[in-house]
């Protein structure tokens, strides 16, 4: 599926099952982007830290959570990746959100667009 490919507004309503998996595209789209900045921590982590697998997945998921790292931080290339990857990853944050809900203000701004014509 095409993600970019939405209805015009001067086409048709998309029907409620298109809809939803629409949605689930944008969805999975987010999670991946979420995975996929969740592994550049657990690398990160482990590569100026020296942490193990399940520390680096800790910290690097309490950071993307807005919690803050869970470890002391040792080394200063530690301490610039964490608060490097905590500004990524409040960017993040909103660029999944906005993905997740770009078919749904799309959907809300083509209904109003359709009820205004009539």
């Amino acid at each position: 599926m095409v993600l970019h490919n939405l209805e015009h507004r001067a086409e048709k309503l998309l029907p409620q099952k298109e809809f939803y998996k629409r949605l689930m595209w944008f969805g999975l789209l987010s999670l991946g982007i979420i995975l996929l900045s969740l592994g550049v921590g657990i690398l990160g982590y482990m590569s100026f830290e020296g942490q193990d697998l399940i520390d680096a997945f800790l910290n690097a998921a309490m950071l993307m959570g807005g919690m803050g790292p869970v470890n002391v931080l040792n080394t200063s290339g530690g301490k610039i990746f964490a608060g490097l990857y905590a500004m990524y990853c409040g960017f993040i944050l909103i660029f999944s959100v906005a993905i997740f809900m770009t078919p749904i203000f799309h959907r809300l701004l083509h209904r109003f667009h359709l009820e205004g014509r009539e």
